[in-house]
């Protein structure tokens, strides 16, 4: 089988365990980088594919759960944790922080290839949701100043002729500014409008004048 385009970082002070862990993972067809210290780790540049990282919990320069706890979400794949010392604390804290699994020495293979397939499965769909995320907000840096003031009008369900008078404008302009954000935005429909402005955390507003249409 193979998963080339997804890699697997190893962090574990332990030479022996470093390789069994890359000869193993590799023969599951994944790519395996693996270093001796966080820091090591830390200054990878590392390449644009999904991946895990297994971190062991002692490590010479700093313990795993620190540098867990020191990074930001999307600073690092999803950990899955390897220790020959566990406990129920350590264990607690890393799931809290969101660690995918915390595995104790020796670990079984098919332990240790579940971790990583969810561990990777996570990853994929942080990336996607981070990726279309990303698109949305190149759609929105799309609309003119005067476009900004009336998505929020419009996403919270006022009319035309109420989001006219909100702005002192013609309703036929809240129409024409109505059609060129759908067509930036490249939404099929109102109610996915208002999903993307939901994402981008567009402000709600109402009016503050009463109008029917």
């Amino acid at each position: 089988m193979s998963n080339g385009d997804e890699i697997v970082f190893v962090v574990d002070d332990d030479a022996r365990v470093r390789l069994g862990f890359s000869e193993l993972l590799e023969s599951w067809g994944w790519r395996v980088e693996t270093f001796a210290t966080a820091a090591d780790y830390a200054a990878r540049a590392r390449p644009d594919l999904a991946a895990c990282l297994i971190l062991d919990v002692r490590l010479p320069d700093i313990s795993g759960l620190e540098f867990q706890a020191q990074q930001s979400a999307d600073a690092h794949p999803p950990i899955v944790f390897v220790t020959g010392h566990g406990d129920i604390p350590s264990t607690v804290r890393a799931m809290r922080l969101g660690a995918v699994d915390f595995l104790t020495k020796p670990v079984g293979e098919s332990a240790l290839v579940a971790a990583v397939r969810d561990a990777i499965g996570r990853d994929r769909l942080r990336r996607q949701a981070r990726s279309e995320r990303d698109e949305l907000e190149r759609r929105f840096a799309t609309l003119t100043p005067r476009e900004h003031d009336v998505l929020p009008l419009v996403v919270s369900g006022l009319l035309n002729k109420q989001a006219a008078a909100e702005l002192g404008v013609s309703q036929v302009t809240i129409e024409m500014h109505r059609r060129r954000i759908m067509q930036k935005m490249q939404a099929s429909s109102l109610p996915e409008l208002v999903r993307m402005a939901e994402r981008l955390h567009v402000p709600v507003r109402h009016s503050r004048r009463s109008g029917h249409s």
